[in-house]
């Protein structure tokens, strides 16, 4: 197998395990501390808007080819593997029919209020003190 072909099939379970995921979210068998973290990065991964934009050189895409994948990959690992097996068979039956991985309002919503908040905090701390 080629390079090109690993790489493609890497990012295309990459994929399905975010979609994984946001099955994983809604199952009573997922432990909270699992369901929390999958929030997180179902959210993040969803929202249109990313943490660090893609226009910012090298550091823009940081954030899709390692920080998305590894925080997939240990979410994934502290899913039970009963509901993982479940969850992964709902991802793939529905990527067959929608094609494409859903969106999120939440998502997008929960990124713009870190934006914001890193803003505020950052205006808040090189304000000079009286």
């Amino acid at each position: 197998m080629s390079i090109g072909a690993s790489l493609k099939a890497w990012a295309k379970r990459i994929k399905r395990d975010g979609v994984t995921l946001w099955f994983a979210g809604k199952h009573p068998g997922t432990p909270w501390y699992a369901k929390a973290l999958g929030v997180f990065v179902v959210a993040y991964a969803l929202s249109p808007i990313d943490l660090i934009p893609d226009f910012i050189p090298v550091l823009g895409y940081v954030d899709d080819m390692l920080l998305l994948p590894a925080l997939i990959w240990l979410t994934v690992r502290l899913l039970p593997p009963e509901v993982l097996a479940e969850c992964r068979g709902q991802a793939d039956a529905w990527m067959q029919a929608n094609g494409a991985k859903p969106r999120s309002r939440f998502g997008m919503v929960l990124i713009v209020l870190i934006w914001l908040a890193v803003g505020t905090a950052a205006w808040w701390w090189l304000q000079p003190r009286l």
